[in-house]
């Protein structure tokens, strides 16, 4: 994903607040950060499984001509690919209207990163130890999480709670209160 740039003379600040959902809410968070993950999963299968065909059609002894087209890794074509793919793959055509399109966006994001990570390290580009293929992330073991960026996304007006897409209005552990205060100094200003 490409770093946000504010434009020149702006300032970005950001705030960090832990959530204190109830169960229901937890239960539709979870929900969200594993549709992230199925996401990613999914993207990741998608394009290995490209470059698995192309390496048997090789071994076969089939010309460049007639071997399988690399599937593009880019963010745009990961979404155009999954919104095809959402409503035929069992593993979503169940469930994939119950969380927001933030979640599935989540996943394809880390994905076409993990893609072009790669990349940049097989081609001598990225500095650091060589990066290996993306792999699937594990039910178990993969971190919780998922990015919100669009749609209603607010602090709301008491202080103690944020409004997150399909998810509705989730209590905070601590005040919220220096984002609001800090929201409303910047807007008098403005005028």
């Amino acid at each position: 994903m490409k770093k946000f740039q504010p434009q020149p003379g702006f300032v970005v600040q950001a705030y960090r607040f832990a959530l204190d959902p109830n169960a229901t809410q937890e239960h539709a968070l979870r929900s969200h950060c594993g549709a992230a993950r199925a996401a990613c999963n999914w993207a990741v299968g998608w394009v290995t499984a490209s470059w698995w065909q192309r390496r048997a059609e090789e071994s076969y002894g089939i010309g460049e001509a007639g071997l399988t087209e690399w599937r593009p890794w880019s963010l745009p074509a990961l979404r155009k690919a999954f919104n095809e793919a959402k409503h035929t793959d069992p593993r979503f055509a169940a469930w994939w209207e119950e969380n927001s399109k933030e979640a599935y966006s989540t996943g394809l994001a880390n994905a076409s990163a993990a893609f072009g990570n790669y990349a940049k390290s097989k081609n001598g580009k990225r500095r650091g130890k060589r990066m290996g293929a993306p792999r699937f992330k594990s039910k178990r073991k993969a971190c919780l999480a998922c990015r919100f960026t669009t749609g209603v996304i607010r602090v709301d007006a008491d202080g103690r709670h944020v409004t997150l897409p399909r998810l509705g209005t989730i209590r905070t552990h601590e005040p919220t209160v220096k984002l609001l205060d800090r929201t409303q100094a910047e807007a008098l200003t403005l005028w």
